[in-house]
């Protein structure tokens, strides 16, 4: 061991406690062996290859601790079709122009003939609405979010913006703001295959989205109920929902995306884990990609939450 006798005890203790602390502050984290590479403290995402971490067999994936500073991804970090994932941004566009507080209500916005047609056209995911209705902006949050209706998601971009083409690039300059810099959104619901993100870039939208309250209400909810329209089930059938400690998101799948999720899951009661599993068996059909990315997911979350948390326990 080295000495320092030229440098008074005091100086000596205080560098000792300092670098003690700067371990303790990187192991209370994410766990990870020794194996893994450690994310850089400045919380850029890095690349990961620790075999005890349960990632998945294909697409990419991110998890990040709430609160740790640091992203820890696998797979390659390329924008991929993130279908409805992409209506976490609308609604997060929405309430950051119209906040609401938790159970508030909001304005009431008048249901357009265009909504209206909508549902039930082209194979999307919709919702049956009357023209002339007038829906609050919590109900047509549900419909967003829960039954992720394609054509509320529009109804919504309108109410905002004027026409969904105005409000896309708001939903771009809000993910600018956010530093996702390899997200394009070129539709409010994310039908087209051309609104491509990365998982890292989605747990940037991720950790701000749970920070609304009204959004977290939401995405926590199995299913609601909007007068007129009935019962809201989650259509996107979010079976992780209420299960290991999950707590939210949003799923999404297409033939070009596969099966997406962006979920939230509580740790210890009082630190939440945020993820996105994206581009599970792209290419072959959404139900067989949204199967895939709740599987990869759980076990992803069982995985990190079931891994030792204290300087104590680390292997």
């Amino acid at each position: 061991m080295l000495s320092l006798p030229s440098v008074p005890r005091r100086v000596r203790t205080a560098v000792g406690a300092l670098l003690l602390l700067a371990a303790l502050t990187a192991l209370v984290i994410l766990p990870r062996s020794d194996r893994g590479t450690a994310a850089r403290q400045d919380g850029a995402p890095t690349r990961i290859t620790d075999g005890d971490i349960p990632w998945p067999r294909e697409g990419q994936a991110a998890v990040t601790l709430e609160g740790s500073g640091r992203v820890l991804t696998h797979g390659a970090q390329r924008p991929v079709p993130i279908a409805s994932l992409a209506k976490v941004m609308t609604a997060y566009v929405v309430l950051t122009g119209h906040p609401l507080r938790p159970g508030e209500e909001g304005p009431r916005i008048e249901v357009d003939r265009q909504a209206a047609h909508e549902a039930g056209v082209g194979g999307e995911s919709t919702v049956v609405v009357t023209p002339g209705d007038r829906r609050t902006e919590r109900e047509l949050l549900h419909l967003l979010l829960l039954p992720s209706a394609n054509n509320i998601a529009r109804l919504l971009a309108r109410w905002d913006a004027g026409s969904e083409e105005a409000f896309v690039r708001k939903m771009q300059r809000a993910a600018q703001d956010l530093g996702m810099h390899d997200t394009t959104y070129t539709d409010a619901g994310g039908i087209e295959p051309t609104t491509t993100s990365t998982a890292a870039d989605q747990l940037k939208l991720a950790r701000e989205a749970m920070r609304l309250p009204v959004l977290r209400d939401i995405v926590s909810t199995r299913e609601a109920t909007v007068p007129g329209v009935g019962r809201v089930a989650n259509t996107n059938t979010n079976t992780l929902l209420g299960t290991s400690g999950v707590v939210g998101l949003k799923t999404g799948s297409t033939t070009p995306a596969g099966g997406n999720l962006l979920w939230a899951a509580k740790t210890d009661g009082t630190h939440l884990l945020l993820g996105a599993v994206l581009h599970q068996r792209a290419h072959t059909t959404p139900a067989e990609g949204l199967t895939a990315a709740l599987e990869a997911s759980r076990a992803l979350i069982d995985g990190l939450r079931a891994r030792p948390r204290s300087t104590g326990s680390e292997g």
